[in-house]
């Protein structure tokens, strides 16, 4: 049987983290000759290398990335039981890591501060990133609930449904297409796009938009990192995007861009909160599931734009 320890699995997390002994050694106050024999007693009782020692920085093998993943877990599962057993005593509210897709930050912080008006001692810290980031957060144990609007489904993950997600054709007041009443879907692709990095919910949606129709993906398209660019690009006249009806439901009611009517659209989706599968949540963090899964819906933008516009041209 192996005789792993906590220690052992902290020397190799810290060294992946920092990249180099020496600042591993810094960081657990310890020095470098002492953490490269904790870390070669390891990989000889493994049998097993833990890092590729090519070149001038270590790289984790798959045995050390098994190894840092579960150092991750240990430490995770020691943060949630201080918080449980300090809840219990009642000294405090507990700490939620929050995280949340790019395009959500247009509700999230309504979503928070209506939950920390009831759960006024718990210490929540919310991170925003583009999917790809939110997602990779949640799988190193970074964050303890994400908002996304698809889960992942390359680890164990536990999602529940709470709201619509719409998707619209936004586009300048002035573009040619934008007083039209129906617009074919094979005439749209022949417009230039504005469209998020690869990687975010809304690039998938974009590309999953033509995949289903079988159409050519657009020629020409200008790709851009936020939403808030990409709706002042649109005002400017510099091409159409397919972006989330929650982001530009402001600009769409006071007539800066038009929701454009396209065959097919609005494609709706759902926004989901999500967690790990592997790991329980200390009471803080089920609090706020709770609140997301029941409560959530309600701060959702309306998705009023058609009725609005056609309101407008009559």
């Amino acid at each position: 049987m192996v005789n792993l320890t906590f220690k052992q699995l902290e020397a190799v997390y810290e060294v992946s983290r920092s990249g180099t002994i020496t600042k591993a050694a810094d960081v657990l106050h310890v020095t470098p000759a002492a953490l490269t024999s904790r870390i070669k007693l390891l990989e000889n009782d493994l049998g097993l290398a833990l890092f590729d020692r090519t070149g001038n920085r270590l790289r984790l093998t798959d045995a050390g990335r098994e190894a840092t993943a579960a150092a991750a877990r240990i430490q995770r599962g020691i943060s949630d039981l201080a918080e449980t057993l300090e809840s219990m005593k009642g000294l405090h509210g507990g700490r939620v890591r929050f995280g949340a897709v790019s395009t959500a930050k247009y509700y999230a912080p309504h979503l928070i501060a209506a939950f920390l008006r009831d759960h006024s001692r718990v210490d929540l810290n919310l991170v925003v990133g583009n999917r790809a980031e939110t997602v990779e957060s949640l799988r190193s144990y970074d964050i303890d609930i994400a908002l996304m609007g698809r889960p992942p489904a390359d680890f164990g993950a536990v999602s529940q449904p709470f709201g619509p997600h719409p998707y619209v054709m936004i586009s300048s007041p002035d573009h040619p297409l934008a007083r039209r009443k129906l617009i074919s879907r094979g005439e749209i692709a022949k417009e230039k796009f504005i469209v998020r990095e690869p990687g975010s919910g809304t690039r998938n949606i974009f590309e999953y938009f033509f995949n289903a129709q079988l159409l050519p993906p657009p020629k020409v398209m200008i790709e851009m990192g936020s939403n808030e660019t990409i709706k002042q690009a649109v005002m400017a006249g510099l091409g159409i995007s397919l972006i989330s009806a929650h982001t530009t439901a402001s600009e769409i009611e006071s007539g800066r861009v038009v929701e454009l009517k396209i065959e097919g659209l609005p494609i709706v989706r759902q926004w989901f909160v999500v967690r790990r599968s592997d790991r329980d949540l200390p009471p803080a963090g089920r609090a706020l599931w709770n609140f997301i899964a029941t409560k959530g819906s309600t701060f959702l933008p309306s998705h009023v734009a058609s009725q609005h516009h056609s309101h407008r041209r009559k």
